[in-house]
């Protein structure tokens, strides 16, 4: 299984300083207005950037038929298209899914059917606004780039063997 259609809107990935701090996520979905897949077996994902001011569609992404079989090789193309992703809402999610999102640094996130795209960056702007939850301040913290100062306290103590 792989993408079938792959389309990236060029407003915001253009935007390269705003694309550089802002978050992006992910949304399993058929219609690309509410959440309505499980994650397995999306149709589609609608993936957006935001930041607490503004949000961007940044692409879609179509996948071929696809059965919800427990064959886990369609989970790479899927996973591979989330590449920049801090999470994915989706219907449902599988534990195999889940393990393998986490190691990629992407939090799974299981929703309501039929929950609104819109409604749902708003939260999430409202949440980046008010100060984020645990899993969106720990998704924020691993996309920041690591200080390379951080280890100079301990090279100043020394190092004996």
């Amino acid at each position: 299984m792989s993408i079938a259609r792959r389309l990236q809107l060029v407003g915001c990935t253009t935007e390269d300083k705003w694309m550089e701090t802002a978050l992006k996520v992910a949304f399993a979905t058929s219609d690309m207005k509410r959440v309505d897949q499980h994650f397995g077996a999306a149709q589609s994902f609608a993936i957006y950037a935001l930041d607490q001011q503004k949000v961007c569609f940044v692409e879609a992404v179509e996948f071929g038929k696809l059965d919800m079989d427990g064959n886990e090789d369609k989970l790479v193309a899927k996973i591979d298209a989330l590449k920049g992703c801090i999470a994915v809402y989706s219907q449902a999610v599988g534990a195999s899914a889940i393990n393998q999102l986490k190691m990629k640094g992407i939090q799974p996130v299981k929703i309501s059917p039929g929950a609104s795209i819109s409604s749902l960056l708003e939260s999430l702007q409202q949440e980046l606004r008010e100060g984020p939850g645990s899993w969106l301040a720990r998704a924020i913290k691993n996309t920041m780039p690591a200080d390379p100062s951080r280890f100079d306290e301990m090279e100043q103590e020394g190092w004996e063997e």
